[in-house]
């Protein structure tokens, strides 16, 4: 009876959502996006890209920051452009030292960028717009998983892809209520700590060759990362940013 009562308690607090033919739209392209940066990262830890996956998640902030500034009228200070011209710099170095466009790199910035200014501009908490994508996105993964050919799969390798759905749900469950809580263009910045995991994961488990350059480039990176977040405590302020959505 009790599980009945909070189904249509949460129903009551997302019905009114559904019913913008905006809300819908945006929630719509949000999971499309979504679904498209997970393929697109997924394809490259495959073909073991993970350095260009990197590079991707890179330039994605800086991305974040120009949607933020494009769209939503955010505005950088002096110290904060000087970080985005460091990371600038950091991440053309990566991409002219690199075998061609890196599209990989290019798509997974430009897909969770647009993503993150899509669920930015609906009035939806974390929990009710995740779920909302989730139901987008379910038809399409049960006709994956009823027509796609697969081989036999160890009982490890199935609790490991069962892993995978929640150590990718969470984050992206504190990343919907974080893009209600901070400016894009800060939230942009933190996202280099995936990067940089990304960066450790790929020379040590995979071996990965890292040269000068390339390591000159993260340093730089991170110098970026150091510049903003000094910036941010030194003009330390109270942001008028929405709470989440009931």
């Amino acid at each position: 009876m009790a599980l009945v009562v909070s189904i249509r308690g949460e129903w009551k607090a997302i019905a009114p959502v559904l019913r913008s033919p905006r809300n819908v739209t945006l929630l719509c392209a949000g999971a499309l996006l979504i679904a498209l940066n997970w393929l697109i990262f997924i394809y490259a830890i495959a073909q073991q890209h993970l350095l260009q996956a990197s590079l991707g998640y890179f330039i994605n902030p800086l991305f974040s920051i120009a949607l933020g500034m494009m769209f939503l009228g955010e505005r950088l200070r002096p110290w904060q452009w000087l970080a985005v011209l460091i990371a600038s710099i950091s991440v053309i170095n990566l991409t002219l030292r690199g075998a061609g466009l890196p599209w990989i790199a290019v798509s997974l910035a430009a897909s969770f960028g647009l993503y993150g200014l899509v669920r930015k501009s609906v009035d939806i908490n974390s929990l009710h717009g995740l779920t909302i994508e989730s139901a987008i996105l379910l038809p399409a993964a049960l006709l994956v998983l009823v027509f796609l050919p697969s081989g036999e799969m160890t009982i490890s390798t199935r609790s490991l892809l069962s892993l995978s759905g929640i150590f990718t749900a969470v984050p992206l469950l504190f990343f919907g209520a974080a893009l209600r809580r901070l400016q894009l263009s800060t939230l942009g910045f933190l996202q280099y700590i995936g990067p940089t995991l990304q960066f450790v994961v790929a020379l040590w488990l995979f071996h990965e060759v890292l040269d000068p350059a390339k390591l000159a480039s993260f340093v730089l990176c991170w110098l970026a990362i150091a510049v903003y977040a000094a910036d941010s405590l030194i003009n330390r302020r109270p942001l008028a940013v929405a709470d989440e959505p009931e």
